[in-house]
């Protein structure tokens, strides 16, 4: 059991995770490459950090069918939110890929068959309703490919969840480094074929988008995992959406149209709602279940 130390650990793990993954956004934003180039060379300093750690703490890579599922879902994951990034606005990206935990729903439901409740059904209709509300905003902005490119992140990363979900600690660590390398052997290519004109100061913020926004904030919820409450890592994880948008207004200027915030609202709202029920259904479980063993 974990002791309030490393939960409090955890937690402030788990807060730097959402700042890190936040400045996402405003450094893509800052960075005039090919979406699949920015992922590439991002991809290449996640795997070099992701290695590093692994090789420091002596987790050995290992290659299995749900390895390998997990690195497929993880790249496409990549792809899709940067080029979301590049195709509207930051705000919108952001949101739309923090649907995974409905599309985990109602992947389960169909291929698994696990029951939900009607609480589960309903935050479903509600994150989709919140969707509609962001293609409506884009419809006369020419967003809504690019908000079409956001919801299929979520729904990657909502393929990467499940796929891992059972696995142990050294096959987490496996599918987040093959899943960078795989982002950089796609990725990195279309260098060769894309208009783009790389500066130093390109290359900086791609460095930082690879080590800080996706190598170490990884790290971090790989040890935070361990101690941190579902509910915790749930809506501390919430952080991201809603300072995302903040920073690239701050420096770029980028402001989201009421259409969008509303959409914003209506899906962070139903997912930390639900996060919440869950929660709470959960300790009641394990309550009922402890007084039934202590009988």
């Amino acid at each position: 059991m974990s002791t309030n130390k490393q939960r409090r650990a955890a937690i402030a793990q788990m807060v730097v995770c959402a700042i890190l993954w936040s400045t996402a956004g405003i450094l893509i934003k800052l960075v005039d490459w090919n979406p699949f180039v920015i992922a590439g060379y991002r991809g290449l300093f996640a795997a070099v950090t992701v290695g590093v750690y692994m090789a420091v703490t002596k987790h050995k890579p290992v290659v299995t069918k749900d390895v390998l599922i997990s690195a497929f879902f993880l790249a496409a994951t990549f792809f899709c939110f940067v080029a979301s990034n590049k195709m509207t606005s930051a705000a919108n990206a952001i949101v739309l890929q923090f649907t995974s935990p409905i599309f985990i729903t109602v992947f389960s439901a169909v291929f698994f068959r696990q029951r939900y409740s009607a609480s589960d059904y309903l935050t479903v209709f509600l994150t989709f309703c919140g969707i509609a509300v962001f293609f409506l905003s884009g419809l006369g902005q020419g967003r809504t490919a690019g908000n079409l490119v956001g919801v299929l992140a979520g729904i990657f990363m909502a393929g990467m969840y499940l796929s891992v979900g059972r696995t142990d600690s050294s096959q987490k660590m496996s599918g987040i480094l093959f899943g960078q390398v795989l982002t950089a052997v796609i990725g990195i290519p279309f260098s060769f074929f894309a208009k783009w004109s790389p500066s130093p100061v390109d290359f900086i913020y791609v460095a930082v988008l690879g080590i800080v926004q996706i190598g170490i904030p990884y790290i971090l919820l790989a040890c935070a995992i361990v101690h941190c409450p579902p509910l915790s890592c749930s809506l501390i994880g919430a952080l991201e959406p809603l300072l995302n948008p903040i920073w690239v207004l701050i420096f770029n200027g980028e402001r989201p149209d009421i259409l969008s915030a509303v959409g914003g609202v209506i899906v962070i709202g139903a997912v930390t709602a639900q996060c919440i029920l869950q929660d709470k259904r959960a300790s009641r479980s394990q309550g009922t279940a402890a007084e039934t063993s202590g009988r």
